[in-house]
């Protein structure tokens, strides 16, 4: 792995670390808070390799396994790997592997043909992967774990569009970047 690589990687980490201290938004009717942290597995995937979109994702939920308080309201610890999230947060490193696989295949990126992959390979992703483990977390069935889950779709979508906006100036500059470095050596 190059050292360019392994820098994706951490500042994608840092990334996820940077979300989590924005606090979260916890509803009456459901433990699982409303964060900003699916905004960085989005960015992950869509900016870095699948390789790296997934380690930066691995070594994020590492840091927050070994005790970090990276997750959004300082929270950490392997405990958290039991609660009603803890489905949402085991799926962050495959959306991030997933959604980059899906963005290799473009020849070029668009805000709209982001908006779709972060779609389906992110945020719907985290739902298929979360909402079962919610479930079985809280004793409830999965149909109301869907359901309860409905209340995150609208914050989902502008989390996704926002990620796309961001993503493709991203990849711009770091095309730009790219080609400034490889003429000047």
């Amino acid at each position: 792995m190059k050292l360019t690589e392994m820098m994706h990687i951490a500042v994608f980490t840092a990334i996820m670390g940077v979300l989590g201290l924005i606090p979260p938004l916890f509803l009456s009717f459901t433990p699982v808070p409303i964060t900003l942290q699916t905004v960085g597995v989005l960015l992950s995937g869509s900016i870095l390799k699948p390789k790296a979109a997934f380690l930066s994702q691995l070594l994020f939920l590492l840091l927050v396994a070994f005790g970090a308080p990276l997750l959004s309201g300082g929270r950490g610890g392997f405990g958290v790997f039991f609660g009603p999230s803890a489905g949402y947060l085991l799926s962050y490193p495959l959306a991030a592997l997933l959604l980059s696989i899906s963005i290799q295949s473009l020849r070029a990126v668009s805000v709209p043909r982001l908006f779709i992959r972060q779609f389906l390979f992110g945020v719907l992703l985290l739902y298929v992967i979360g909402v079962p483990v919610q479930a079985a977390m809280m004793h409830i069935d999965i149909w109301t774990a869907a359901k309860l889950s409905l209340v995150y779709v609208p914050g989902d979508l502008l989390k996704a569009a926002a990620a796309s906006f961001a993503a493709v100036r991203i990849r711009k500059t770091l095309q730009v970047s790219q080609l400034l470095y490889t003429k000047g050596s």
